[in-house]
């Protein structure tokens, strides 16, 4: 699917949500009313793709086929309503053996995928979700990764790196993600030389890439952060890079989320092009 052409004249859309299927906290129902009464007119489902490990926090392989059954009978049941329901996914990259351009994930009708970095393998080889609550985040460095922040951001950067090369998705999901845990394990770790040296060599090859980046709204309100960071968003707009707003909901009232804010800010960027 052609994301840029998909959204290039309308706001009104958000392509990154979860639902009961993964780690949602409402049921598709429940958001796909609430996006059609927020008046929403492109709306996408991404559930946390199946993976080759265990996750709470991912849908299972059996559900595929009944998600993408609930997403056409969504579309159906608001045929009237003017918002147009999509199924995508946001897939997790596990190495060269499970992503976005695995083919299993090329082989689903989807109409768009994410792709997104959650897991990285700690310096044993396992792959640790580095995703969660501060509180698990913590935890998980003393009891995977050693204490080491400066490897797990590094992890995070190179299996992102390796992600972008392998391709296979149309949207890259939160690009720094890692910044907000990190951030808090060790303040100030991302006005270091060597964090936004990896932080740059990644945008770089974004860039280059042509790969549409969403701008992901979700911690604003909790965590005062966009992803990307806005440090990085004015590289981003120079380059021309297609920019979309994802609100990433796990709730109803999560669709709309600093979504206003997060335009005004790409605006006024475009503005001093």
């Amino acid at each position: 699917m052609d994301i840029a052409r998909l959204i290039s004249d309308e706001r009104q859309y958000t392509l990154h949500s979860h639902t009961e299927f993964c780690d949602g906290k409402a049921d598709m129902d429940s958001m796909a009313d609430a996006a059609v009464a927020a008046g929403m007119r492109i709306y996408g489902f991404s559930p946390h793709s199946p993976i080759c490990i265990p996750s709470p926090c991912n849908m299972k392989a059996d559900d595929v086929e009944p998600y993408l059954a609930r997403v056409a009978e969504i579309a159906r049941r608001h045929a009237a309503s003017g918002c147009r329901f999509l199924a995508g996914m946001e897939i997790d990259y596990l190495g060269p053996e499970w992503g976005p351009g695995s083919e299993y994930f090329r082989s689903l009708p989807l109409d768009y995928r994410i792709g997104s970095v959650h897991f990285i393998p700690d310096q044993s080889g396992e792959y640790i979700d580095i995703d969660g609550n501060f509180e698990s985040f913590s935890r998980k460095m003393s009891e995977h990764f050693r204490g080491d922040i400066e490897y797990v951001v590094e992890t995070f950067y190179s299996q992102s790196r390796e992600m972008l090369k392998a391709g296979g998705f149309d949207i890259l999901g939160h690009l720094d993600k890692v910044g907000q845990n990190a951030g808090y394990y060790a303040p100030g770790i991302e006005d270091g030389s060597h964090y936004r040296a990896l932080a740059d060599e990644f945008i770089g090859l974004v860039i280059d890439s042509g790969i549409t980046i969403e701008l992901n709204t979700k911690a604003r309100t909790r965590h005062g952060r966009f992803f990307p960071g806005e440090r990085y968003l004015p590289r981003l707009v120079e380059a021309g890079v297609n920019i979309i707003v994802n609100s990433d909901a796990h709730t109803p009232e999560g669709i709309t989320a600093s979504r206003d804010e997060a335009f005004a800010i790409l605006d006024s960027l475009k503005a001093r092009k």
